[in-house]
């Protein structure tokens, strides 16, 4: 009895550990994007221009895909703290069938740039930094992916509550947060075009 309570109490701030460790990637991204966006912003006014694009159309539906998944991710945790595992279940399914459409409409809101010969490497560094910022953005994508997997493996393996709660809040931490990112990553952009 009393090894059980101490192998919970051991469990629970060993999660509580790892969800900091999550906290800390979001800020540390935050920061790096931070530091990309007024990399771009320092370069417009030395150079009095921005990237004179026209941001293609796909990337106006990849946002709106990535709100949807945000969305689709809240019911998923709401299903889980109702103890309603096919539902949550579900909704993480479709959450990764959109974040892997939104990788998918990435790629041809940069096939699209590159159409109009906005190439990676040119001589307006803006041009480029769209690139990295999505490309980035992209990569913390997949990592999103990876946590919506393994809440789903949770759920199939039947986990304990705690953990599965546990999978669940960082995969929300995280998907939210990327979502978040895109939305202003976007809107920044066409700002500062």
């Amino acid at each position: 009895m009393v090894s059980t309570i101490q192998q919970e109490e051991e469990t629970s701030i060993s999660l509580k550990s790892k969800k900091f460790v999550v906290w800390l990637f979001v800020v540390s991204s935050t920061i790096m994007f931070g530091g990309w966006t007024s990399y771009y912003l320092v370069f417009m006014a030395s150079k009095g221009k921005g990237h004179g694009l026209v941001l293609p159309e796909v990337f106006t539906y990849s946002t709106v895909v990535l709100v949807i998944s945000s969305i689709c991710l809240f019911l998923a945790a709401r299903a889980l703290k109702r103890g309603k595992a096919n539902q949550q279940r579900l909704f993480l399914w479709v959450t990764l069938v959109l974040g892997v459409i939104f990788g998918v409409l990435q790629f041809q809101g940069w096939t699209s740039l590159y159409q109009t010969g906005a190439v990676l490497v040119n001589n307006n560094a803006a041009i480029s930094m769209i690139y990295i910022i999505s490309g980035f953005h992209l990569l913390h994508i997949v990592a999103g992916l990876a946590f919506v997997i393994s809440s789903l493996l949770g759920n199939y393996n039947n986990v304990s509550q705690d953990v599965a709660e546990y999978r669940q809040d960082i995969t929300s931490i995280f998907w939210h947060f990327i979502d978040i990112l895109w939305i202003y990553l976007y809107v920044f952009l066409l700002l500062n075009s």
